[in-house]
């Protein structure tokens, strides 16, 4: 059975291996499915919820188009485009926020997570957002979306705005209600100094975090660096309790290798962390450094990287366009 994927990222510039392992990897083996129709979208509505330096956002674009590609991402198979180029995005979203319900809104854990403390100075676009991530989704008759654990809540959103949009209008099956694709274990990767935080590049510190341009030694040093503990390597899964760090660095190998957990626990049980890390850091600059240094070259290359957002916005304004067209009808206008 044919599956419809959509997903986005946003282009906040500096890519990292969270985004990496958490999300792009992820799309590379969709992508390399024949049974899947996939769309990767750069969410730049989205980025803009907070505020964003114009030149700098319209590099952070090609960058994430030349992170998809440097990382397995075949432009001509998968739909590569910006969102913003896409009206219908922005007309959807504003239309089903007239189906969506306050209250819905201000159960998003996420809003207050990203809002902070002062939530009154943050931007309606910010609370908003998670309508315009349904209508990102329902445009293209998604029938699969990739969500970690924090994004759970966002797809339930999505699917609770289409079905009461084909309730109010009396259009069953209008909206098709998307099924998610839960990541693999250990999709959500953590600060290499703080195994309770989110691996991030608004952390102060660069040796939180592998960015996607790292150098070698750049990605050997932060490894060497990584917080752990003063205990050996653990031997079952029991000894990673309490052990955020370590269980961080273990879940980045295993990704990395194709590994399971419990092999690696079996291979480095009892060993020193050092003889640990020297196999990680391998495993990183094998997988990471040639996306690096394609990255590096796609990005010298601009018509190139705006060719194939040019073509991305083509196929996806063909059959966004059609869904705004019917959603028209249906309200209408």
């Amino acid at each position: 059975m044919l599956k419809k994927i959509f997903s986005g990222v946003q282009p906040t510039g500096n890519l990292h291996l969270g985004n990496y392992l958490g999300a792009i990897k992820n799309f590379v083996e969709l992508n390399n499915n024949k049974e899947n129709k996939c769309i990767f979208c750069v969410v730049d509505l989205h980025a803009i919820t907070v505020k964003q330096n114009p030149n700098d956002l319209r590099d952070n674009i090609r960058e994430t188009v030349a992170t998809f590609v440097a990382s397995g991402i075949d432009p001509k198979k998968s739909i590569i485009f910006n969102q913003s180029r896409v009206s219908a995005h922005s007309e959807a979203a504003w239309i089903l926020s007239c189906t969506a319900k306050t209250g819905w809104l201000s159960r998003m854990t996420q809003f207050k997570e990203k809002a902070g403390k002062d939530k009154e100075k943050a931007s309606v676009g910010l609370y908003s957002y998670p309508v315009l991530m349904a209508a990102d989704i329902l445009l293209y008759d998604s029938t699969h979306v990739p969500v970690g654990d924090d994004q759970k809540q966002h797809l339930e959103l999505c699917r609770d705005i289409a079905l009461k949009f084909n309730n109010d209008f009396g259009v069953d099956d209008f909206f098709k209600l998307p099924e998610p694709l839960i990541q693999k274990e250990f999709s959500r990767i953590m600060s290499l100094k703080d195994g309770k935080k989110k691996m991030s590049k608004s952390d102060l510190s660069d040796f939180s975090r592998i960015n996607l341009t790292d150098s070698k030694d750049q990605i050997v040093n932060k490894i060497k660096k990584a917080k752990t503990d003063t205990l050996p390597m653990p031997s079952n899964k029991n000894e990673l309790d309490n052990r955020d760090e370590v269980k961080n660095l273990i879940g980045i190998y295993t990704i990395l290798t194709n590994s399971s957990l419990e092999k690696v626990l079996n291979d480095f049980s009892g060993k020193n962390f050092s003889e640990f890390k020297e196999n990680l850091s391998q495993a990183l600059v094998d997988k990471i450094y040639p996306i690096s240094n394609e990255i590096k070259r796609l990005l010298s290359e601009k018509d190139f990287l705006d060719n194939i957002l040019d073509d991305g916005y083509n196929r996806a304004n063909e059959i966004a366009s059609k869904k705004i067209k019917k959603i028209h009808e249906i309200v209408g206008f």
